[in-house]
């Protein structure tokens, strides 16, 4: 079996499904955040694999996908953020912000 088959097995992109970000195959959990987790928060591929129940292959294969993939994911992920932050600086306070900030004595 070739390193791609094993990998599709896993992986699997879906227009619709978390914007058509890759994903663990029957989970909506991306690609990106199995490796932020594994990368950046220094989170076990095991740890990971027990907290939302998938096979360790899984986990692996998500791995192996972003590697393949950095540089795309990487860039994905980084415009996401920049959306994110773009939409926070452009909208009002919530209504919970709001009080928040009445009870500190912003």
């Amino acid at each position: 079996m070739s390193k791609e088959s094993v990998i599709t097995e896993h992986i699997e992109i879906t227009p619709g499904v978390l914007g058509g970000k890759p994903r663990i195959a029957g989970h909506r959990i991306a690609v990106a955040h199995i490796a932020e987790m594994y990368l950046r928060m220094g989170i076990s591929i095991e740890e990971i694999a027990g907290k939302y129940d998938l096979p360790l292959a899984s986990v692996h294969a998500a791995m192996t996908y972003y590697y393949d993939r950095r540089e795309e994911i990487d860039r994905r992920t980084a415009e996401s953020r920049a959306i994110v932050e773009e939409l926070k600086r452009n909208s009002s306070p919530s209504p919970l912000q709001e009080k928040l900030r009445a009870i500190r004595g912003e």
